[in-house]
């Protein structure tokens, strides 16, 4: 595939620079160079580690799009017009005050997103809870991992998707995919699976035969929402056929007796018949996994975008220790992060629970650290606040916000329940969008904040692995164009804090998250940019002790091989339960709906839809359909179908796919207006991580032009 190129022009920055891809948690390293002063040419910095994906080539597009906002905007008579920036944040900045001063700073609300650096993640949590004074903030990564980092906590005591480097899953037998279509969402990560894939190791879990699932030696396709069920059976045939790892057991994990005892009751012919999977294939599973010498347990959103997410994610977790592969070399389980910086971006504070490194917000004694750093009492510090779905529910209500600050977020899009959140953003008195372009959130904002991309910055990241990676600047910013550094710098003064409290300069961010993070679970005392320049791999936690005096660190790659982070050492099983969907089909509404990503685009689709290549290649919403369930709806390939639940309606073209389940329809969530697939997507919440149950809705299909009673 040819490079990308942009027409904008570079900055004084000589020759090529070594940068990280602005996508999914792989993170992929690539090197930008930019020609002469009309583009900027991409290539991979490690094509045997898979080089990089179609949005990866395409990335540099976006630099010189004409979608690209360059200049700020104020909504005046009913429509945005082009601002200064004095005026636009002088605005954003009177409202506040007066909002606060009416209703209290929790009237003020904040939402991220887990493609923010980790100083702008880091800075973001600190402006709510400093400048601002409130609770109410969260971020897009509680639709992600949340359900994932909760099962982990509680089964190991610390939450980092994979708890090894990406690279030790290139010497694995054996690897079981529970919900993740990397072929499509993360291409590169299938070349550390070659092993696995040559060796008949790999065992996917998905209702649909993806192009993941093609690959695999053994696809299990479970009705949607009833992944925990075989999770179950699976553990319940390793258990039954004498695959439990004793000594493993016994010695460093606590609760086996009480997850055995629910396990028990779910056998895998009776797991057959919840799931539609064959108890032989259940066996199979579990005997490709006991017997490798190396083997994985990986999951992603299929199996934590449900409202009993956590509980899923547990159950698969109870798989992995019963054969006894955590905390040891060359065998595991782990999450395969989605966002850029889902990893870091929920460690440093952005998040209703927590404070920088990974501490929670309840801990009096991480509330006493953190202050200190920041230079405020801690009884100053706002308690934890609404999670995202609860938050963007609550606006505008009596007793809820009356302001949004949107930053790296389209929540239009990408939240359930879609058309509720979108009437809820239309109720606030004043909603604040910081973009690169004019996103369907920020069509409907009163300010929208103009700031810089990827290739236009300096700071870190952290990567799926836990690695903290350095993302370099490339070229200049259009002129009238601000990092979100500068912006919360700006505000925060305007509001009428001390200028030294809130850098707008990235390194100086880093280092003072350095030392709010010292100590917690996620420890990034150690890690220097001077560190990171000179290449160094440096896995969370690094610990450099008390004012840094110990920078040396090489960081933990590898998490418990000695002991897991619960007190007693020891992991803990979890005693789970299978109880199916929220909202099952019936007669009126008879089929799922499942959702997900496809290959050229990108979470909201904010930014892919805008490079034409990506656009070109998919440029509008679709449903895949079996195709006796498309003659039933009385629809053919090609159709204009209604894709019709309890909460709305979408429009997609139909897709035949002779593979697909009779009883589930697919929907990509890339696209707005009435192709939203989150217009049907239900809000319910998992009771422990607030994370919607996404993959699985009650629908039903019909024709396009058919009117429906809502």
């Amino acid at each position: 595939m040819s490079a990308a190129t942009s027409t904008r022009p570079a900055d004084a920055t000589v020759g090529a620079v070594d940068t990280h891809c602005p996508y999914c948690a792989l993170q992929c390293g690539m090197t930008l160079s930019p020609a002469g002063r009309a583009s900027v040419r991409v290539r991979p910095r490690d094509p045997s580690a898979g080089g990089l994906c179609q949005k990866g080539w395409a990335a540099a597009a976006l630099l010189g799009s004409p979608a690209r906002l360059t200049t700020p905007l104020v909504r005046d008579g009913g429509a945005l017009r082009p601002a200064s920036w004095d005026e636009a944040v002088g605005l954003v900045a009177r409202r506040i005050k007066e909002i606060t001063a009416d209703r209290g700073p929790d009237a003020v609300a904040v939402f991220g997103g887990g493609g923010l650096t980790n100083e702008k993640a880091y800075l973001l949590g600190k402006f709510a809870r400093v400048a601002l004074g409130t609770s109410q903030v969260d971020y897009n990564g509680r639709f992600c991992m949340s359900s994932a980092a909760a099962a982990a906590h509680r089964a190991f005591g610390l939450d980092r998707g994979l708890p090894f480097p990406l690279t030790d899953l290139e010497g694995a037998d054996a690897v079981l995919l529970a919900g993740a279509n990397p072929a499509e969402t993360m291409p590169p990560f299938l070349s550390h699976l070659r092993r696995a894939m040559d060796a008949g190791g790999l065992i996917v879990v998905d209702p649909r035969r993806t192009p993941t699932a093609e690959r695999a030696a053994l696809h299990l396709a479970p009705v949607p929402g009833t992944d925990l069920a075989l999770a179950l059976g699976i553990f319940h045939a390793a258990v039954a056929d004498g695959r439990l790892d004793h000594g493993f057991v016994g010695d460093r994990t606590t609760g086996f007796d009480e997850a055995w005892r629910v396990a028990a009751a779910w056998w895998p012919e009776r797991v057959e018949r919840v799931t539609g999977v064959a108890a032989a294939d259940q066996r199979r599973a579990a005997a490709i996994l006991a017997e490798a010498a190396s083997a994985y347990v990986l999951t992603a959103r299929g199996t934590e975008q449900h409202s009993t997410g956590v509980d899923t994610v547990g159950a698969w977790i109870n798989l992995a220790l019963a054969l006894g592969l955590p905390g040891r070399r060359g065998s595991g389980w782990g999450c395969l992060t989605g966002q850029g910086n889902g990893q870091g971006g929920r460690e440093h504070g952005q998040k209703a629970d927590q404070l920088p490194g990974y501490r929670r917000i309840d801990d009096p004694t991480a509330r006493a650290h953190v202050a200190g750093v920041w230079g405020v009492e801690p009884s100053a510090l706002p308690g934890p606040g609404r999670s995202a779905f609860e938050l963007l529910d609550a606006l505008g209500t009596p007793d809820g916000p009356s302001a949004l600050l949107v930053f790296a977020s389209n929540p239009v899009v990408s939240a359930p329940h879609s058309a509720r959140v979108a009437d809820r953003l239309a109720a606030l008195d004043l909603l604040v969008v910081a973009d690169i372009v004019l996103s369907e959130t920020a069509r409907a904002a009163d300010v929208v904040l103009p700031i810089t991309q990827w290739a236009e910055e300096d700071g870190t990241l952290t990567n799926l692995e836990g690695r903290v990676l350095l993302r370099r600047r490339a070229l200049a910013p259009p002129p009238g164009v601000r990092t979100d550094l500068e912006v919360l710098h700006d505000l925060a003064v305007r509001l009428g804090q001390p200028p030294e409290r809130f850098p707008a300069d990235p390194e100086t961010v880093f280092t003072e998250l350095r030392a709010a993070s010292e100590g917690g679970p996620a420890d990034y005392s150690g890690v220097t940019w001077d560190r990171l320049r000179a290449g160094e791999r440096l896995h969370w936690p690094v610990p450099a002790g008390p004012a840094f005096r110990r920078p040396g660190h090489q960081g933990t790659p590898r998490l418990f091989l000695d002991r897991f982070a619960h007190p007693d050492g020891r992991a803990r099983f979890a005693a789970v339960d299978h109880k199916g969907p929220a909202e099952p089909p019936d007669e009126e509404f008879p089929l799922y709906a499942i959702t997900g990503r496809v290959l050229q685009h990108y979470q909201s689709g904010a930014q892919t839809r805008r490079v034409e290549e990506l656009r070109a290649a998919v440029p509008e919403a679709y449903v895949e359909v079996h195709p006796d369930t498309a003659e039933r709806a009385g629809l053919r390939d090609g159709a204009a179908a209604a894709v019709v639940g309890r909460r709305g309606r979408v429009l997609a073209t139909v897709r035949c796919v002779p593979s697909m389940r009779p009883d589930v329809v697919f929907l990509p969530f890339h696209f707005p207006g009435a192709q939203r697939a989150n217009l049907v997507t239900n809000p319910a919440l998992d009771p422990v991580s607030r994370m919607p149950e996404f993959k699985v809705c009650a629908v039903r299909l019909s024709p396009a032009g058919e009117r429906e009673a809502q």
